[in-house]
Protein backbone atom coordinates (compact mmCIF):
# COMPACT_ATOMS: atom_id res chain seq x y z
CA UNK A 1 0.00 0.00 0.00
CA UNK A 2 1.26 3.39 -1.26
CA UNK A 3 -0.59 5.54 1.10
CA UNK A 4 -3.23 5.30 4.39
CA UNK A 5 -5.54 8.20 2.45
CA UNK A 6 -9.03 8.03 2.93
CA UNK A 7 -12.08 8.08 1.01
CA UNK A 8 -12.67 11.44 2.06
CA UNK A 9 -9.62 12.86 0.78
CA UNK A 10 -9.57 10.72 -2.61
CA UNK A 11 -13.19 12.45 -3.17
CA UNK A 12 -11.94 16.00 -2.52
CA UNK A 13 -9.30 15.57 -5.31
CA UNK A 14 -11.46 14.25 -7.73
CA UNK A 15 -13.99 16.72 -7.49
CA UNK A 16 -11.08 19.44 -7.78
CA UNK A 17 -9.63 17.99 -10.98
CA UNK A 18 -13.21 17.08 -12.38
CA UNK A 19 -14.86 20.52 -11.78
CA UNK A 20 -14.77 21.05 -16.24
CA UNK A 21 -16.84 17.82 -16.32
CA UNK A 22 -20.51 18.02 -17.21
CA UNK A 23 -21.22 15.36 -14.57
CA UNK A 24 -19.24 17.56 -12.15
CA UNK A 25 -22.53 18.91 -10.37
CA UNK A 26 -23.84 15.48 -10.48
CA UNK A 27 -21.09 14.03 -8.71
CA UNK A 28 -21.00 16.42 -6.47
CA UNK A 29 -24.66 14.87 -5.16
CA UNK A 30 -23.15 11.54 -5.45
CA UNK A 31 -20.14 11.75 -2.78
CA UNK A 32 -22.41 14.07 -0.53
CA UNK A 33 -24.64 10.92 -0.24
CA UNK A 34 -21.50 8.25 0.12
CA UNK A 35 -19.71 10.62 2.68
CA UNK A 36 -21.77 9.12 5.74
CA UNK A 37 -20.82 5.53 4.79
CA UNK A 38 -16.87 6.19 3.36
CA UNK A 39 -15.66 9.57 4.49
CA UNK A 40 -13.50 8.22 6.92
CA UNK A 41 -12.99 4.59 5.51
CA UNK A 42 -9.38 4.17 3.96
CA UNK A 43 -9.06 3.32 0.12
CA UNK A 44 -7.27 -0.04 0.98
CA UNK A 45 -10.43 -1.02 3.32
CA UNK A 46 -12.69 -0.26 0.44
CA UNK A 47 -13.56 -3.11 -1.28
CA UNK A 48 -16.34 -5.11 -3.43
CA UNK A 49 -18.27 -6.29 -0.31
CA UNK A 50 -17.86 -2.82 1.48
CA UNK A 51 -19.25 -1.21 -1.78
CA UNK A 52 -22.13 -4.01 -1.86
CA UNK A 53 -23.58 -3.38 1.18
CA UNK A 54 -23.63 0.69 0.71
CA UNK A 55 -25.63 0.08 -2.40
CA UNK A 56 -27.80 -2.44 -0.99
CA UNK A 57 -29.23 0.45 1.11
CA UNK A 58 -30.24 2.13 -2.35
CA UNK A 59 -31.72 -0.93 -3.50
CA UNK A 60 -33.97 -1.14 -0.20
CA UNK A 61 -35.23 2.06 -1.25
CA UNK A 62 -36.18 1.14 -4.82
CA UNK A 63 -33.64 2.83 -6.47
CA UNK A 64 -33.11 1.40 -9.78
CA UNK A 65 -30.27 -0.91 -11.07
CA UNK A 66 -29.24 2.01 -13.67
CA UNK A 67 -28.96 4.76 -10.91
CA UNK A 68 -27.39 2.06 -8.72
CA UNK A 69 -24.84 1.71 -11.68
CA UNK A 70 -23.82 5.57 -11.65
CA UNK A 71 -22.48 5.37 -7.88
CA UNK A 72 -20.26 2.20 -8.60
CA UNK A 73 -18.95 3.77 -11.81
CA UNK A 74 -18.29 7.16 -9.88
CA UNK A 75 -16.58 4.93 -6.97
CA UNK A 76 -14.51 2.73 -9.56
CA UNK A 77 -13.57 5.85 -11.69
CA UNK A 78 -12.27 7.11 -7.84
CA UNK A 79 -10.36 4.60 -6.77
CA UNK A 80 -8.90 3.77 -10.36
CA UNK A 81 -7.57 7.47 -10.79
CA UNK A 82 -6.09 7.04 -7.02
CA UNK A 83 -4.55 4.10 -7.70
CA UNK A 84 -2.69 4.70 -11.73
CA UNK A 85 -2.39 8.33 -11.17
CA UNK A 86 -1.91 9.19 -7.43
CA UNK A 87 -0.38 6.43 -6.41
CA UNK A 88 -2.78 6.45 -3.28
CA UNK A 89 -3.91 2.79 -3.78
CA UNK A 90 -1.79 -0.05 -5.11
CA UNK A 91 -4.84 -2.42 -6.62
CA UNK A 92 -8.36 -1.00 -6.99
CA UNK A 93 -11.04 -3.76 -6.62
CA UNK A 94 -13.14 -5.10 -8.76
CA UNK A 95 -16.76 -3.49 -8.38
CA UNK A 96 -20.21 -5.65 -9.52
CA UNK A 97 -21.98 -3.47 -11.60
CA UNK A 98 -26.13 -4.14 -11.98
CA UNK A 99 -27.62 -5.78 -14.38
CA UNK A 100 -29.94 -3.54 -16.46
CA UNK A 101 -32.64 -4.69 -18.71
CA UNK A 102 -33.91 -3.15 -21.47
CA UNK A 103 -36.66 -1.75 -22.04
CA UNK A 104 -39.07 -0.57 -24.05
CA UNK A 105 -38.85 2.83 -25.56
CA UNK A 106 -41.97 5.09 -25.14
CA UNK A 107 -43.14 7.30 -27.74
CA UNK A 108 -46.45 8.49 -29.15
CA UNK A 109 -48.44 7.56 -31.95
CA UNK A 110 -49.83 10.74 -33.97
CA UNK A 111 -53.28 10.13 -32.97
CA UNK A 112 -51.82 10.68 -28.97
CA UNK A 113 -49.65 13.20 -30.07
CA UNK A 114 -52.80 15.02 -31.60
CA UNK A 115 -54.56 14.60 -27.99
CA UNK A 116 -51.79 15.77 -25.96
CA UNK A 117 -51.31 19.03 -28.18
CA UNK A 118 -54.54 20.02 -27.77
CA UNK A 119 -54.49 19.79 -23.92
CA UNK A 120 -51.20 21.92 -23.01
CA UNK A 121 -51.19 25.38 -22.58
CA UNK A 122 -50.31 27.62 -24.97
CA UNK A 123 -47.10 27.86 -23.77
CA UNK A 124 -46.21 24.08 -23.25
CA UNK A 125 -48.07 23.41 -26.39
CA UNK A 126 -45.60 25.70 -28.56
CA UNK A 127 -42.66 23.77 -26.52
CA UNK A 128 -43.75 20.10 -27.15
CA UNK A 129 -44.32 21.14 -31.14
CA UNK A 130 -41.34 22.06 -31.56
CA UNK A 131 -39.82 19.42 -29.49
CA UNK A 132 -41.66 16.75 -31.96
CA UNK A 133 -40.23 18.41 -34.94
CA UNK A 134 -36.41 18.95 -33.73
CA UNK A 135 -35.81 16.03 -31.22
CA UNK A 136 -33.99 18.86 -29.18
CA UNK A 137 -34.13 17.79 -25.34
CA UNK A 138 -36.13 19.94 -23.08
CA UNK A 139 -32.91 21.99 -21.56
CA UNK A 140 -32.01 22.92 -25.19
CA UNK A 141 -35.93 24.11 -25.80
CA UNK A 142 -36.00 25.85 -22.52
CA UNK A 143 -33.09 27.82 -22.72
CA UNK A 144 -33.36 28.11 -26.64
CA UNK A 145 -32.21 32.03 -27.54
CA UNK A 146 -33.01 34.12 -30.58
CA UNK A 147 -29.17 34.12 -31.38
CA UNK A 148 -29.20 30.49 -31.81
CA UNK A 149 -31.71 31.01 -34.52
CA UNK A 150 -31.36 31.12 -38.54
CA UNK A 151 -35.27 31.48 -39.47
CA UNK A 152 -33.65 32.34 -43.29
CA UNK A 153 -31.35 29.50 -43.27
CA UNK A 154 -33.64 27.13 -41.15
CA UNK A 155 -30.78 26.25 -38.59
CA UNK A 156 -30.72 26.40 -34.73
CA UNK A 157 -27.55 25.84 -33.26
CA UNK A 158 -27.19 24.04 -30.19
CA UNK A 159 -23.67 25.08 -28.84
CA UNK A 160 -20.76 22.61 -27.45
CA UNK A 161 -21.40 23.32 -23.80
CA UNK A 162 -25.39 22.82 -24.29
CA UNK A 163 -25.23 19.43 -26.28
CA UNK A 164 -25.07 15.87 -24.17
CA UNK A 165 -22.24 15.20 -26.55
CA UNK A 166 -20.00 18.15 -25.88
CA UNK A 167 -20.36 19.23 -29.66
CA UNK A 168 -21.90 21.96 -31.45
CA UNK A 169 -25.36 20.81 -33.28
CA UNK A 170 -27.15 22.11 -36.24
CA UNK A 171 -30.55 21.80 -36.19
CA UNK A 172 -32.36 21.48 -39.34
CA UNK A 173 -35.80 23.06 -38.82
CA UNK A 174 -39.24 21.50 -40.82
CA UNK A 175 -41.64 23.65 -42.21
CA UNK A 176 -43.95 23.08 -38.57
CA UNK A 177 -40.60 24.17 -35.93
CA UNK A 178 -40.14 27.26 -38.25
CA UNK A 179 -44.20 28.20 -37.72
CA UNK A 180 -43.69 27.95 -34.47
CA UNK A 181 -40.67 30.19 -33.92
CA UNK A 182 -42.43 32.73 -36.38
CA UNK A 183 -45.86 32.94 -33.51
CA UNK A 184 -43.08 33.15 -30.77
CA UNK A 185 -41.40 36.31 -32.46
CA UNK A 186 -41.44 39.55 -30.59
CA UNK A 187 -42.16 38.35 -27.30
CA UNK A 188 -39.01 37.54 -25.55
CA UNK A 189 -35.98 39.97 -26.75
CA UNK A 190 -33.31 36.75 -25.87
CA UNK A 191 -35.68 34.05 -25.69
CA UNK A 192 -37.42 31.95 -27.93
CA UNK A 193 -40.30 30.22 -25.17
CA UNK A 194 -41.51 32.24 -22.40
CA UNK A 195 -44.46 32.30 -19.60
CA UNK A 196 -45.72 35.74 -18.96
CA UNK A 197 -42.98 37.01 -20.48
CA UNK A 198 -40.65 35.50 -18.60
CA UNK A 199 -37.90 32.35 -19.79
CA UNK A 200 -39.16 29.24 -18.61
CA UNK A 201 -37.78 27.25 -16.12
CA UNK A 202 -39.55 23.42 -16.06
CA UNK A 203 -41.24 21.35 -19.02
CA UNK A 204 -42.32 18.78 -16.22
CA UNK A 205 -45.03 20.94 -14.45
CA UNK A 206 -48.34 20.49 -12.74
CA UNK A 207 -50.21 21.72 -16.32
CA UNK A 208 -48.04 19.10 -18.16
CA UNK A 209 -49.15 16.00 -15.68
CA UNK A 210 -53.06 17.74 -15.87
CA UNK A 211 -52.50 18.09 -19.49
CA UNK A 212 -51.26 14.23 -19.98
CA UNK A 213 -54.24 12.86 -17.38
CA UNK A 214 -56.69 14.65 -19.95
CA UNK A 215 -55.42 13.34 -23.17
CA UNK A 216 -55.34 9.39 -21.28
CA UNK A 217 -51.95 9.61 -21.91
CA UNK A 218 -50.06 7.40 -19.43
CA UNK A 219 -46.13 6.28 -18.66
CA UNK A 220 -44.96 9.74 -20.79
CA UNK A 221 -41.92 11.71 -19.91
CA UNK A 222 -41.06 14.72 -21.57
CA UNK A 223 -38.10 13.20 -22.69
CA UNK A 224 -40.46 10.68 -24.54
CA UNK A 225 -40.95 13.58 -26.94
CA UNK A 226 -37.60 12.96 -28.10
CA UNK A 227 -38.24 8.72 -28.40
CA UNK A 228 -41.46 10.18 -30.40
CA UNK A 229 -39.33 12.44 -32.53
CA UNK A 230 -36.46 9.36 -33.28
CA UNK A 231 -39.33 6.72 -33.14
CA UNK A 232 -41.55 8.84 -36.28
CA UNK A 233 -38.49 9.24 -38.23
CA UNK A 234 -37.58 6.06 -38.14
CA UNK A 235 -41.15 4.58 -39.35
CA UNK A 236 -40.65 6.76 -42.25
CA UNK A 237 -37.44 5.73 -42.83
CA UNK A 238 -34.68 7.78 -41.75
CA UNK A 239 -31.67 5.84 -42.02
CA UNK A 240 -30.11 5.52 -38.27
CA UNK A 241 -26.83 7.14 -39.50
CA UNK A 242 -28.74 10.55 -40.73
CA UNK A 243 -31.23 9.73 -37.36
CA UNK A 244 -27.69 9.55 -35.13
CA UNK A 245 -26.65 13.14 -36.89
CA UNK A 246 -30.18 14.93 -36.66
CA UNK A 247 -30.25 13.92 -32.69
CA UNK A 248 -26.68 14.51 -32.06
CA UNK A 249 -26.04 11.25 -30.69
CA UNK A 250 -22.12 10.59 -29.77
CA UNK A 251 -22.62 7.06 -31.18
CA UNK A 252 -24.42 4.80 -33.32
CA UNK A 253 -25.38 2.51 -30.32
CA UNK A 254 -26.95 5.19 -29.26
CA UNK A 255 -29.87 5.00 -31.66
CA UNK A 256 -30.26 0.87 -32.14
CA UNK A 257 -33.16 1.67 -29.73
CA UNK A 258 -35.24 2.58 -33.24
CA UNK A 259 -33.66 -0.01 -35.28
CA UNK A 260 -36.61 -2.32 -34.88
CA UNK A 261 -38.98 0.45 -36.56
CA UNK A 262 -36.78 0.70 -39.65
CA UNK A 263 -37.05 -2.92 -41.02
CA UNK A 264 -39.04 -2.06 -43.81
CA UNK A 265 -35.81 -2.39 -46.00
CA UNK A 266 -35.54 -6.10 -44.82
CA UNK A 267 -39.31 -7.45 -46.54
CA UNK A 268 -37.59 -8.37 -49.40
CA UNK A 269 -35.56 -10.80 -47.90
CA UNK A 270 -38.09 -12.19 -45.63
CA UNK A 271 -39.06 -13.30 -49.52
CA UNK A 272 -36.10 -15.42 -50.30
CA UNK A 273 -37.69 -18.50 -48.64
CA UNK A 274 -40.63 -18.98 -50.52
CA UNK A 275 -40.63 -21.14 -52.70
CA UNK A 276 -40.93 -20.14 -56.24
Amino acid sequence: MMNDKTWEEAAARWLAETGHKKTHKDDKVKIAWLHPHLAAEPLSRINRDRVDQIMAIKERHGIKPATVNKYLALIRAVLRRACHEWAWLDTPPRLRMRKVHGHRTRFLSRQEADRLILQLPAHLKAMALFSLNTGLRAGNVIHLQWLQVNLNARIAYIHPDQSKNGKAIGVPLNQAALQVLEEQKGRHPAYVFTYKSKPITSTSTRAWYKALQRAGIANFRWHDLRHTWASWHAQAGTPLSVLQELGGWKSAAMVQRYAHLTAGHLLKYAENIVDS
